[in-house]
């Protein structure tokens, strides 16, 4: 889905940006390719520089409740340094590698409602113009995909999934947010726990996958939180028993009883205690929610995508208020 603009910067005359992304699809990690389409206009005009910058539409907690906004995570120069002259065609091609905590926007073909995006931007003689938006599908890695498949064979059902703004305390985390995938708890859990919120943290060596269980409260008693961390490894996905290694996450994670300044036994996961996972670095009130318990994946992007972007956190988001991907929209009308 793409569509074409005119360099506002430079007015009226001015070249025109179309990036169309390959058709393959991307993983963490993987490859990114395509080309970027330049038309010159009524004038010649010295490219500087092309960017792809990469971004998503990300949820952040403050004071005053929660906003939404568009956070860049990562960007690439893919060319520039040359004279586009007027009324020329010119195409640039470009493969770059994406973070591998690139969060995951659907499985199988089925959207998990997380908005990502590809902008380019292009800097000519000086001035800069965002020129051009593309939505951008990252599919699991296998070792993900196995995960969350064995979690849909025990029984747990997809509830949604967002970006959090925050760092995990005490995790490899790079970027500047965090994937939640929010499951309802299999009739075996059920009892214990309100719901499973999933994190994978995916590396070149494996995965950290960070689990964290909304528990039932009793009659006297509140529910909290338990929280614990496991890490695999990329090899030997398709060999491993999933089902059951899930299965054994969760018993120990029923175990652990969110007792944070426990220390973990012999051959366990360590836990996120005191210097770990703060209420600063991710929260743990389980307001956000999609559809019902046991509902298949749905909902797509589009969903997300409408609405007017919130000031999120100030430095770090685009400046951009209206749709993510309005051009795109008035484009296919």
């Amino acid at each position: 889905m793409v569509f074409k603009r005119l360099l506002g910067a430079l007015g009226v005359g001015g070249p025109t940006i179309d990036t169309v992304l390959d058709p393959s699809s991307v993983r963490p990690g993987g490859t990114l390719t395509g080309q970027v389409h330049l038309v010159g206009g009524k004038a010649d005009f010295e490219i500087e520089h092309i960017t792809l910058e990469l971004v998503a539409r990300v949820e952040a907690e403050h004071e005053g409740g929660e906003s939404q906004g568009v956070l860049a995570f990562d960007h690439f120069t893919v060319g520039g340094g040359f004279r586009l002259a007027e009324g020329e065609q010119r195409s640039v091609p470009f493969s770059v590698i994406v973070p591998w905590e690139t969060p995951v926007t659907e499985l199988r073909g089925q959207s998990l409602g997380v908005v990502l995006g590809v902008r380019t931007e292009l800097s000519v003689a000086g001035a800069k113009d965002k020129g051009d938006l593309d939505r951008l599908n990252v599919t699991p890695l296998p070792v993900q995909e196995a995960v969350l498949e064995a979690f849909g064979e025990l029984g747990f059902g997809f509830r949604s999934a967002d970006l959090a703004y925050g760092r995990i305390g005490g995790s490899g985390q790079r970027l500047p947010f965090y994937q939640e995938i929010e499951l309802a708890p299999s009739a075996q859990y059920a009892p214990q726990f309100n719901e499973i919120e999933l994190t994978f943290l995916a590396n070149p060596g494996g995965l950290e996958v960070v689990l964290e269980a909304d528990e039932r409260g009793g009659f006297l008693s509140p529910g909290h939180d338990a929280l614990m961390r496991f890490t695999v490894s990329h090899e030997g996905a398709g060999q491993q028993d999933w089902p059951a290694i899930v299965d054994g996450w969760m018993r120990q994670l029923a175990e652990h009883r969110a007792s944070y300044g426990s220390p973990p036994g012999h051959g366990s996961p360590a836990p996120f205690g005191p210097g770990g996972l703060g209420h600063e670095d991710r929260h743990h009130d389980g307001h956000r929610s999609g559809p019902g318990m046991g509902t298949a994946v749905a909902a797509g992007a589009a969903g997300l995508a409408a609405g007017v972007v919130g000031g999120m956190v100030a430095g770090e988001v685009v400046d951009e208020v209206g749709d993510f991907f309005e051009g795109d929209e008035e484009d296919e009308g």
